[in-house]
């Protein structure tokens, strides 16, 4: 039997991108699962598609105080989570000289603190249960520091630190696996909705995201990761997945390697030529 047959898999960020691939991969492997994102059509339309029993459960992932509420209402709906897929996020295009300090908070509260929260309101059912898994889609910008992407860096290297620290505090002690995902450059309109220095959509595609790997190849690496065990999956390759390996390899040729890279970036960014230069979504 697949590892995802009769499972509830829940899915935030599903009505696009690497949320959308990854509920119709799991749903195509017999999971029913559970379809979070703000954009109700745009869910339903996902929900369409699917070959198993899905419900749609839209929230804003910043509306904290109403966290514990949707959490029961997904649990109700089959009598347990199985699978916490946490992949709402949005990124950033701007450089920290140029970006305003709400930019920080808004993409922190996004990017960590609502997985966090989601994730926490999650565990004690989970523990109950008898164990679960929790799947977090952070980013090669997780591990190495991109430019353009202070704040996402910020946001994601503090992902990968909390998922990694409650792995080893409920894998063995609850049967609650984790697993952390690095994408790399995924063809997904992520470029398009990151944030400004200003806070406003940035609107303006990047060559390497457009370029990227299929989403549904990402969603496809990633539920294999999920049956092989695995605790952290990169999915990149070429100068990505390089100078993500080398964060622990040699990370004095990786500060090198971006420090070029990041001159290139803010000289080709203070001159309005944002179709070239950047890497890690």
């Amino acid at each position: 039997m697949d590892h995802f047959k009769d499972k509830t898999v829940w899915v935030t960020g599903a009505s696009s991108g690497i949320g959308k691939a990854l509920a119709q991969s799991v749903s195509d492997a017999g999971a029913r699962v559970i379809l979070s994102g703000r954009r109700i059509a745009a869910l339903e339309s996902v929900k369409s598609g699917l070959t198993t029993d899905a419900f749609i459960l839209p929230f804003e992932a910043t509306d904290f105080d109403d966290l514990e509420k949707h959490v029961e209402t997904a649990w109700n709906w089959q009598g347990r989570v199985d699978i916490l897929i946490n992949n709402a996020g949005v990124s950033q295009r701007s450089l920290a000289l140029y970006t305003d300090p709400q930019v920080y908070t808004d993409l922190i509260n996004i990017d960590l603190l609502a997985p966090i929260w989601l994730t926490q309101h999650n565990l004690p059912r989970m523990a109950k249960a008898g164990g679960a898994q929790i799947i977090a889609i952070s980013s090669v910008a997780g591990r190495i520091g991109a430019p353009l992407r202070t704040a996402y860096c910020a946001a994601k290297h503090g992902l990968i630190g909390y998922m990694d620290a409650l792995r080893a505090e409920v894998e063995l002690a609850h049967n609650i696996k984790v697993l952390n995902v690095l994408p790399g450059s995924v063809a997904t309109n992520v470029d398009v909705n990151a944030l400004s220095g200003d806070g406003q959509k940035f609107d303006k595609q990047d060559q390497n995201i457009q370029q990227g790997d299929d989403p549904m190849d990402c969603a496809a690496a990633i539920l294999s990761a999920v049956r092989a065990g695995q605790k952290e999956l990169i999915f990149a390759d070429g100068l990505e997945l390089q100078v993500a390996q080398m964060r622990h390899s040699d990370p004095e040729q990786l500060f090198t390697v971006l420090g070029q890279l990041g001159a290139q970036t803010a000289a080709a960014y203070e001159e309005g030529d944002t179709s070239k230069g950047y890497s890690a979504p």
